[in-house]
């Protein structure tokens, strides 16, 4: 067998998979010369010593950063991919193929076999893959299946290992979970109430797979729910009607797509501390990117040379609830454990966006600002998610979702009186229900029947260990469901009842017997609204 192969195929597959194969080599080698002999053996130890990392997701945009950083790191990571066999994914691919350390897993997230080859003999399993906006907002049924299947998926793998306790697992999570937060309670942080927007079946599958991965029994695991991503290729996707689901007033913490890569990378060194796991983060690039929903359409506009949002939108075409999007109060703490940020600020990353887009894509500057708004308006008048078409054919369900009612959208005012300033800068914390200067270590059943109670419901369970948050106790709902869930899930995580989880949507209802979640619905919704979405608002989609 040629040296050649040897290195190759060890570089190339976990070491356990080996093992047996390694010793019928070492025969052999007996009669090679001292050189040849002490390079494999350097080789062997350095392998050894390695850590592989499972990577999910790598042709999408966080995920792909994270390729590229841990790719920098092969002196000390393998890597494993698990990737459709689409012929983009392919494509964007082939560079990774014959490079030694990286092993590709052409399969599907769907596929049990798929993940568990990918996830055996890996050391960390990274969960970025999944079905994501915009192609979620077009096939909600099938991303409710994908996300789901595979975060259960992964955590059968996982557990099927025989080191599964020493397997670190990080889910990546979502923003809109959380939901819609405009003024007065922008600010936000883990453990606020989950809040899924209406018609959003991504943030419901990425919902039901934190649960999964939570509750699981996997002994290392993190939530890091990631925000908007700012990269070049955003600036190809203003030809969606989905542009138009948000609302101007709204606010989002952004992430770099490098930090993002970043983030991935550094989860899987050494220096992380064993108090890093079993926790939920909220990820973001820093303060520079707490931006406006305007802000942000005047700077995106801006770095390709468009005229400013006052000449190519009408307010009108804009939601005015039902996206999501916060600012956060614990950011900072992500950064604090995996030092991720490179600090560039927002300005100048959208400069440095503007320098990566097509040549073509500055002539917008020499484009009358009347023909740009005509192409816009005819995006936002798209059947299906266009906001003009829903209003142009009184589609009730969509308009009470995202404006309120008729009435309301007709009241949304003119540019001149559009109020686009920033809200206060001044965090502001929403009542959890419970003791927080109290230590986790303190944790009682008083203070889950505290929690419970302010959720509208009561904890069942007699009695807890002091402290234990993983251990799942009983608990019952406004509405009677009774359900098993851990202290870190419901007051770390923001869950409550999977029951009362949408479908339906049933916020009014809910908001009127459950103070903790009133707190988010309230400022958006009058008391009076009596508004219920079920699966019929689905019957247009196919998939």
């Amino acid at each position: 067998m040629p040296l050649t192969h040897v290195i190759r195929v060890r570089f190339s597959y976990p070491l356990q998979k080996l093992s047996i194969y390694w010793l019928g080599v070492f025969f052999y080698i007996s009669s090679l010369p001292n050189s040849i002999l002490s390079l494999l053996l350097y080789i062997y130890y350095i392998m050894k010593s390695k850590k592989t990392v499972f990577l999910t997701g790598a042709t999408g945009t966080m995920g792909h950063a994270g390729l590229v950083e841990l790719s920098k790191r092969l002196d000390r990571f393998n890597i494993t991919l698990l990737v459709r066999p689409s012929k983009i994914n392919k494509e964007k691919l082939a560079a990774y193929e014959t490079v030694a350390g990286i092993r590709i897993v052409w399969g599907d997230l769907t596929n049990y076999q798929d993940v568990l080859n990918g996830v055996t003999g890996a050391d960390y399993v990274l969960h970025v893959g999944g079905m994501v906006s915009p192609a979620a907002d077009y096939f909600p049924k099938k991303t409710l299946k994908v996300n789901t299947a595979a975060a259960q998926y992964i955590v059968d793998a996982v557990k099927a290992q025989p080191n599964a306790d020493q397997i670190k697992v990080v889910y990546i999570g979502s923003v809109a979970q959380t939901g819609h937060r405009n003024a007065p309670v922008h600010w936000g942080r883990t453990g606020d109430p989950i809040n899924i927007s209406v018609y959003d079946h991504y943030a419901i599958s990425k919902t039901i797979a934190e649960r999964i991965f939570v509750e699981s029994g996997i002994k290392h695991w993190a939530c890091l729910r990631q925000t908007g991503i700012l990269c070049p290729e955003l600036l190809f996707k203003g030809s969606d009607p989905i542009t138009f689901h948000v609302p101007l007033d709204g606010v989002l913490e952004w992430a770099t797509a490098e930090d993002s890569g970043r983030l991935l990378a550094n989860v899987c060194e050494e220096e992380v501390p064993d108090e890093f796991w079993n926790r939920f983060y909220n990820i973001s690039s820093g303060p520079s990117f707490r931006l406006t929903n305007y802000e942000f359409e005047s700077k995106l506009l801006k770095a390709i040379g468009c005229p400013a949002p006052e000449k190519i939108f009408e307010p009108n075409w804009f939601a005015i609830r039902n996206f999501h999007g916060q600012w956060y109060t614990d950011s900072d703490l992500l950064e604090g454990y995996l030092h991720f940020r490179g600090n560039q600020t927002c300005d100048d990353y959208f400069k440095w966006m503007a320098s990566q887009v097509p040549w073509y894509f500055h002539l917008a500057k020499i484009v009358p600002p009347i023909f740009i708004k005509l192409g816009m308006g005819a995006i936002a008048k798209k059947p299906g998610l266009g906001t003009r078409n829903w209003i142009k054919n009184r589609h009730q369900d969509r308009i009470s979702a995202y404006f309120g009612s008729y009435e309301d959208w007709q009241a949304i005012p003119g540019w001149d009186k559009i109020r686009t300033e920033r809200p206060s800068e001044t965090p502001v914390f929403l009542d959890h229900g419970y003791d927080e200067s109290k230590p986790k270590s303190e944790w009682d059943i008083e203070d889950m029947r505290k929690a419970a109670e302010f959720r509208g419901g009561k904890c069942l369970s007699p009695a807890m260990t002091k402290g234990d948050l993983s251990t799942p106790l009983d608990w019952e709902c406004q509405f009677g469901h009774h359900f098993k869930a851990s202290p870190t899930l419901v007051l770390l995580g923001g869950h409550w009842c999977p029951e009362c989880l949408p479908l339906p949507w049933n916020y009014d209802e809910i908001a009127k017997g459950n103070p903790f979640f009133a707190q988010v619905w309230y400022p958006f919704h009058d008391k009076k609204e009596h508004n219920v979405y079920d699966e019929s608002i689905f019957a247009d989609f196919k998939e």
